[in-house]
Formats: C-alpha cells, sequence, structure tokens
C-alpha cells in the first residue's frame, strides 16, 4: 500500500510532534552541565542520572542536534546556548596534545580512553559547521573561527581516511580487511560541512566514499552489502568477516540516497536502493518483526551473543532510508517497508511513560534494559531520524499539493 498526501501530512506532524514534544524536551534542558560545560546524557528511563562520565562522541552529536534545530527548525536561544556549552567543552577537554580527540572523558573533562579510530574527530567536524552556522545566523562574528576549525578537522578526517597506517591498528596483517565504516562516515560528514557551511572539498571526496562503497561492499550477486571485506573486495570466510550489520548498511543506503536526491542523480538512487533491498532482505525480522542486529553472509552461526537482539539506531536509519527511497521512487513497497518498521519502532522502542525510546530489545520485543543514555546511546539517532523525516517530508509537500 502506497501513501496519499493526506498520509504524508499526517506523518509529517507525526515526526514534528515527536522531535519537539517528546525526544528532544527528554533531553534538553535538563542534561546542560553548567557547572563543567557539555552534557550530561547518561541517563535511565525516568530521565535520572546513571552516570555524569561523557562520551565525545555523544557530546558532538548533542552540539550538532542543538544547532542544526536551531538552524533549521526554529531560533531558539535555549538551543544555542546548549549548542555553545557543548562546543566549548569539545574544545576545552577533548583533544589530546597530538591533536586526536578522546572517546570517554569524566564530567570535568580529565580523559579516560582513546580510541584506534577517529570517529569522533567527524562528529566534531559536523558540530563545529552545524554551531558556526548557527552562530552566523545569529549575527556573531565568532562564526567564522568555529567554520575554520570545522573545515581543519575535516582535513585531519581525509588525511586518516586515506592514509593506510596513518592510526594504529587494531589487527595484524596477518588477515588485511577494510570497513565499510569509515567511507560512511565520511560521506555523512562531508553532506553535513557542504550542507551547513560548505567546503569545496566535499564533493569529489563525496564521490570516492561512494565509488568504495559500491566496489568493495555491495555484492549484487548474492544481494549483500558486506560490513568488512578483504582490500581487493573480496568475502574473507571466517567469523568476523562474514558477519553483517543490516541497519548499518541501511544508514549507508539512505547517506547514498541524500546524494542522489542531492545531484538528482538516478545511478546512485539505484545503488542506494539496491543495499536498502539486499539489506532488508537479510534484516528484517520475519517472526517478530524490526531489524536483526548481525546476520552471517552465509546463514552460519554469528559470533556475538547480542546478534538476534533489537538495537534502537538501525530502526532510526531504516525508517529513514524506506521514507526516502518511496518519496525518491514511489514504489509502493518502500512504503509498505516504511509502515512496517515505523509501526514496529514507535509500538516496541518507545517510553510513554516518560519519552524518548528505550535502547535494547530482546527479539521478541520485550525491553531489555532501561537506560536512555549511555556511551553509545544519546540524543543523536533517534532525534536525527525525526528531524530528517520532517525536513524531507516538509521539502517534499511543499511541491505537491493535497486535491
Amino acid at each position: 500500500m502506497s501513501y496519499t498526501l493526506e498520509e504524508l501530512q499526517s506523518l509529517r506532524s507525526f515526526y514534528r510532534n515527536q522531535l519537539l514534544e517528546n525526544t528532544v524536551p527528554f533531553w534538553f534542558p535538563r542534561s546542560f552541565d553548567r557547572e563543567h560545560g557539555g552534557f550530561l546524557l547518561m541517563r535511565d528511563a525516568d530521565g535520572s542520572l546513571i552516570d555524569d562520565d561523557k562520551a565525545v562522541w555523544i557530546q558532538g552529536r548533542a552540539t550538532w542536534l542543538l544547532a542544526t534545530l536551531y538552524n533549521t527548525v526554529e531560533p531558539r536561544p535555549e538551543w544555542l546556548e546548549g549548542a555553545r556549552l557543548g562546543y566549548d567543552f569539545l574544545n576545552t577537554h577533548c583533544f589530546d596534545s597530538d591533536g586526536r580527540m578522546f572517546f570517554h572523558v569524566a564530567r570535568d573533562g580529565r580523559p579516560i580512553r582513546k580510541r584506534r579510530y577517529f570517529f569522533s574527530e567527524t562528529f566534531y567536524v559536523i558540530a563545529a559547521a552545524a554551531y558556526a552556522k548557527a552562530l552566523a545566523q545569529a549575527g556573531d562574528p565568532a562564526s567564522e573561527a568555529v567554520a575554520a576549525s570545522a573545515r581543519s578537522a575535516f582535513g585531519n578526517c581525509i588525511r586518516f581516511a586515506s592514509t593506510p597506517g596513518l592510526l594504529p591498528a587494531k589487527f595484524t596483517d596477518t588477515r588485511p580487511a577494510i570497513g565499510i565504516g569509515t567511507p560512511m562516515i565520511m560521506i555523512n560528514t562531508a553532506q553535513q560541512l557542504r550542507d551547513t557551511i560548505g567546503d569545496p572539498r566535499c564533493d569529489d571526496w563525496i564521490s570516492t566514499w561512494i565509488e568504495q562503497i559500491q566496489e568493495k561492499f555491495v555484492k549484487d550477486d548474492i544481494r549483500c552489502v558486506m560490513e568488512q571485506v578483504a582490500p581487493d573486495g573480496s568475502i574473507i570466510d571466517h567469523i568476523d568477516g562474514r558477519t553483517l550489520n543490516p541497519g548499518h548498511a541501511i544508514e549507508g543506503a539512505w547517506f547514498i540516497l541524500h546524494e542522489a536526491m542531492h545531484r538528482k542523480d538516478d545511478q546512485l538512487k539505484d545503488l542506494g536502493c539496491r543495499m536498502l533491498d539486499y539489506m532488508w532482505e537479510r534484516g528484517w525480522d520475519q517472526q517478530h518483526g524490526g531489524i536483526l542486529y548481525f546476520r552471517d553472509v552465509f546463514g552460519k552461526p554469528v559470533q556475538e551473543y547480542w546478534q538476534d537482539m533489537k538495537f534502537w539506531w538501525p530502526h532510526n536509519e531504516t525508517i529513514i532510508a524506506t521514507l526516502l527511497a518511496f518519496l525518491l521512487t514511489g514504489d509502493e513497497k518502500y512504503a509498505r517497508w516504511h509502515r512496517m518498521v515505523h509501526q514496529y519502532a514507535y509500538d516496541h522502542f518507545l517510553d510513554q511513560a516518560h519519552g524518548e525510546w528505550f535502547g535494547y530489545l530482546h527479539r521478541d520485543g520485550r525491553v531489555a534494559q532501561t537506560a536512555k543514555g549511555n556511551l553509545f546511546k544519546g540524543p543523536f539517532h533517534l532525534p536525527r531520524q525525526e528531524w530528517y523525516c520532517l525536513q524531507l517530508l516538509d521539502n517534499y509537500l511543499k511541491t505537491h499539493s493535497v486535491l
């Protein structure tokens, strides 16, 4: 069943209301740390604090969210204040002496953990870029310096992503592998930078990273998107190499569909839809509904014990991907899939009592634990989904009238 324009209007209202009346108010302003800066985001179901440590990923993501809401929804002073708290904390406490960023810090910014890869830096880029745009919108001359810091950090991310051996290796060279995560996150980082403050490097690098995904990770012959492969793109037939993450690949699919929409490129649209098709087939739980976390490319047992759980974020990414695919193609298959994943997610993850979503469900849909925020979950995937779908439907409905 397809979507009528009236149903799309209703869906737009739903996402707007959830974003502004449910999701964002769960986090802000109570998570603003006005004593030390940044945000206190490790929270239980009722919003009570579990821990006051800070994940640098989530500090950057929350800063991006607040600045983005200020830029695109409404210029609320509270959102700009929050973005300032996040940006200042990132700059003051989250960079090591070598220019790399930490992953986990104490409430006052003392470093606890640093990881080998550079995802903290990518979230800094999108946070700084969105904050620079917000400052410019507010008439603050500091916007130029903040924009320069975003572009400088993006340059570092390009070096990390394109220079083998620059960062410490996780494994030996016995069985070399490359992962889809790096080109994926760099596509979205460049898209956010381009859409906020602009950067002449973005388009060419986005094309390069899309080409890497298409050539190395998309396997049309077996209808699959691999999570990691050998450097030549071949499947590594060992338990880690065979492991698929359907929700992650579907997130990559909508990044490419977004680029197809931006460029009006039918080949990119076809690539994104193929990726979505393949991983819906492999990830959707036919018995209980929802997106399974891990699968094996050849149907063998998966190593990770949480392989059949339902995590919140793959459902956010699949809601975006299916709606975007439907609006770009008109194919009612994607409308049907969107209805299915939207209904499953809001029936099972949404906390009717306190707002926001639980993060982790058992396969049958029972809540596995009640935390709304930890070192990996915070105000990002869910509010980004609701915000992106709102923007997408706003733009679509402006050019389509209801008869």
